[in-house]
């Protein structure tokens, strides 16, 4: 009941981004979704936690990812800016639904797959469903912190949901959680670090995921480059 209590509440907030950007909330709008990803984060940890696996919850996840995550912020863009496109606007939102769910899919269809190289690697397929939403938020973020028009005019907002779409179904390998290791005597920077974060998100939210989003594209160039390496050291011979 709990994890899966998490997972629909997550499916909620999702919705409830819709419901504000029908008012023009957009702040609210945009973190009703950041909620849902922070919520997502957790409900699998605690389902393994509390030993409460379940192919229900699986799929349940699956169908609220897709909803929050893909649905939702199609929406909110569309609302926002897209609607103001003369033809195309609305195929770009459902550009950004349709790969989320393509990606979901995808990754479904694999979880009984025994060959899974960037898996086994500790690395994911592509952009996941959360990270995918909230880099499509990135032209309202700054908006949001500026003020200026332009990061409101279709042309930009349309080209940043399309690669943002195509950055979900991209065969890339990115950054998991298995994948970070964080070394023993950088641990506590480690903790003081996200406890700053949390402090700055609270603060200065939209600036804060700002800085998040930019890091996370720089670290895509890093994780092909990681993932070169393990695929090399994977391919050479080991002695006898």
């Amino acid at each position: 009941m709990v994890p899966n209590a998490v997972t629909a509440l997550a499916l909620c907030l999702g919705l409830t981004g819709v419901r504000f950007a029908v008012g023009g909330e957009w702040d609210k709008a945009l973190g009703s979704v950041v909620l849902a990803g922070v919520l997502d984060g957790m409900d699998g940890r605690i389902a393994r936690l509390l030993r409460a696996q379940s192919k229900f919850g699986a799929e349940l996840d699956s169908l609220a990812d897709n909803i929050a995550f893909g649905t939702a912020p199609a929406l909110i863009l569309f609302m926002w800016s897209l609607s103001s496109a003369p033809r195309f606007g609305w195929i770009a939102a459902l550009a950004l639904a349709v790969c989320c769910a393509l990606r979901l899919a995808r990754f479904n269809s694999r979880i009984d797959v025994a060959e899974q190289p960037h898996k086994s690697a500790g690395f994911n397929t592509g952009v996941p469903a959360p990270a995918g939403a909230g880099l499509a938020f990135v032209p309202v973020y700054l908006w949001l912190v500026t003020g200026n028009e332009l990061f409101r005019s279709w042309p930009p907002v349309m080209a940043w949901t399309l690669f943002i779409a195509l950055l979900m179904i991209s065969n890339i390998p990115t950054f998991s959680w298995s994948s970070i290791r964080i070394r023993r005597s950088m641990r506590l920077f480690a903790l003081a670090f996200v406890a700053l974060l949390g402090a700055a998100l609270v603060i200065e939210p939209w600036w804060s995921l700002l800085g998040v989003s930019a890091l996370y594209l720089l670290c895509l160039p890093w994780a092909l480059h990681s993932y070169a390496r393990v695929k090399q050291r994977r391919a050479t011979p080991r002695p006898a």
